[in-house]
């Protein structure tokens, strides 16, 4: 792979992630994604490394690029303590290369032989290590990926049809399997921003702050907690931005009650249909933490192991960090193997809340 090739795969990478996605990660300063993206500080105009250990700035101080060239563009100057600059240099591991690869020749037809052949290995050992590194086979990366360019040139406004051969699809059939899952709506009402899906939302106080519940005529697509109505509406109108969405309390009235007894304690099980996107692992692992039983919890090698990829425990966070149906999909219940409670997308504070409500009420 030549320089220029590389270069153009690492800005790549990153656009599978969203921002959503980049500040779960520098959340939990996950050094995995250093050299992957960089995030700027506007209070102090210094940009960082996703796994730099210095204190972290709250959300609405943080500005997300592609590499350090684009951070000091804009103005921002690399932190002295993480070295950013260093970290993007830095030589990448096989699954990394691998994957750099797969993003780079994302509209060509894909085997793991020809991938094997490109970085030096046999198949086998790089399915190994990819799997383990990822917690998904190179395959699914690049199917995962293909889908994501599909869905970036619906939003960019391609038709259907352009966007999946664009993509490298050679036939329609096999998006629209994946579609059916994965955009929570039909492939052209996600290229329109959810142009006409209908969602309807209410926001109710909690024992916890306020809880927003959103939903489609398919099921519940978000459950977020937070202190500002605002928030929680802006963070709505921008995973669909073309949606209709309007404040209908009455219609949420049932599906707000059930969760309210369950953040109580009064209701253990929670019968709520969801229309979610996710990847397949993502799908996988968040149908695992349903089958948690209330008042308990596992590890997220506890969860990986349950999904047949005992290696695949950062993936596993980082599908936890991307759940956005809190309690429906209770990634509360989900530890370290310390017992340590580890990160939580709605605050540490709230998961060591419910937590202990679940066992109170399971002990009563």
């Amino acid at each position: 792979m030549t320089a220029e090739t590389e270069t153009t795969a690492t800005t790549m990478t990153t656009t599978i992630l969203s921002d959503d996605q980049r500040w779960d990660i520098v959340a939990a300063r996950d050094a995995a994604y250093d050299g992957a993206f960089v995030y700027g500080v506007r209070s102090t105009g210094i940009y960082c490394r996703p796994g730099c250990p210095a204190r972290r700035p709250g959300r609405a101080q943080v500005r997300f690029f592609d590499g350090p060239d684009a951070a000091e563009q804009a103005g921002f100057r690399a932190c002295r303590r993480c070295q950013p600059r260093e970290s993007a240099r830095a030589h990448p591991s096989l699954a990394e290369r691998a994957r750099r690869w797969i993003e780079a020749h994302g509209d060509e037809p894909f085997t793991l032989a020809r991938l094997g052949r490109e970085l030096g290995v046999s198949p086998a050992h790089l399915q190994r290590t990819f799997t383990a590194a990822f917690g998904v086979s190179p395959r699914q990366y690049a199917e995962a990926r293909r889908f994501q360019a599909v869905k970036e040139r619906l939003r960019a406004g391609d038709d259907v049809t352009r966007a999946l051969y664009d993509a490298g699809y050679g036939s329609s059939s096999r998006f629209y399997e994946q579609a059916n899952g994965q955009l929570g709506m039909a492939p052209g009402a996600y290229r329109r921003g959810g142009q006409g899906v209908s969602i309807a939302y209410t926001i109710v106080d909690c024992p916890l702050g306020r809880l927003l519940v959103a939903a489609t005529a398919r099921g519940i697509c978000a459950v977020s907690l937070g202190v500002s109505d605002e928030a929680l509406e802006t963070f709505l109108r921008e995973e669909f931005p073309a949606a209709e969405i309007e404040r209908d309390d009455a219609a949420l009235r049932d599906p707000a009650a059930k969760l309210l007894a369950h953040l109580d304690g009064r209701q253990a099980a929670l019968d709520l249909p969801l229309d979610v996107s996710g990847t397949d692992f993502q799908r996988q692992v968040w149908e695992t933490l349903r089958m948690i039983p209330y008042g308990e919890t596992r590890s997220y090698a506890e969860v990986a192991e349950a999904i047949g990829q005992p290696r695949a425990v950062r993936a596993v966070a980082r599908a936890c960090g991307s759940n956005r149906a809190a309690l429906v999909i209770p990634c509360h219940r989900v530890v370290r193997s310390d017992g340590s409670l580890g990160g939580y997308r709605w605050g540490v504070e709230r998961k060591e809340a419910l937590l202990s409500t679940e066992r109170e009420a399971r002990s009563a």
